[in-house]
């Protein structure tokens, strides 16, 4: 059976993001559909867009496509988690990110923003960063300075509601975090990973925050599977 792999970025990054990881998907016999939303990359100029037009901007994206597969990359879970819980979609996949729970907000996440401005991407320093840009060679990072853009502030800042259950089967991919470090966070009862159920299943990709850049190929196979 064809899928459609509607697939969202996290922030500072458009679609074309995904742009190897749709090859190898189409390569395969599905469809992709790379969003990029309200405020960000070529549509940066659209404005201090909140969390719901984002909800919005993916449920668009879906719209006349079939056996749709919503893929959310760290902040996109956010959006994602609400538009699979309003529209009927065959599964859900969470790379680097999860389910998070109602009144949820990005902006919780991490260090608050200096201002209120829109939110300037990340310096794309490995060697600052060596954990969350591990696997990113020189042409990644190179690329990621020049098409990184701000991500609006208002949609990080805006707590989810998610307007819905979130029904179809959901799982995870993990990267950044090891399946025993999860377990442990889930007893522990750490937020980001509250809305996780029993059931889900997480698979282990190793590699830093940006699989789609680090690791395509084998991203793209655990979409599929």
């Amino acid at each position: 059976m064809t899928e459609t792999f509607v697939l969202v970025p996290g922030m500072w990054l458009g679609g074309w993001v995904w742009d190897a990881v749709a090859e190898r998907l189409e390569a395969a016999g599905d469809k992709s559909v790379a969003v990029t939303l309200a405020g960000v990359g070529d549509r940066v100029g659209e404005g201090d867009a909140d969390l719901e037009q984002h909800v919005a901007d993916i449920i668009a994206a879906t719209r006349g496509q079939e056996n749709v597969v919503l893929v959310g990359h760290s902040y996109a879970g956010l959006p994602v988690t609400a538009a699979a819980a309003r529209i009927p979609v065959s599964r859900v996949v969470y790379v680097d990110s999860g389910p998070l729970p109602d009144g949820a907000r990005q902006l919780d996440m991490g260090p608050p923003p200096e201002s209120t401005d829109a939110v300037p991407p990340r310096p794309w320093d490995q060697a600052e960063d060596p954990i969350l840009l591990a696997g990113l060679d020189e042409d990644a990072l190179a690329l990621l300075r020049k098409r990184s853009t701000t991500h609006p502030y208002a949609s990080v800042a805006q707590p989810l509601r998610r307007g819905g259950s979130l029904n179809p089967p959901a799982s995870m991919i993990a990267c950044t975090f090891s399946l025993e470090q999860i377990a442990e966070m889930r007893a522990a009862g750490h937020p980001f990973f509250a809305a996780v159920s029993d059931d889900m299943v997480i698979r282990s990709l190793p590699t830093g925050h940006w699989p789609m850049l680090s690791e395509p190929a084998r991203l793209a196979e655990l979409l599929r599977a």
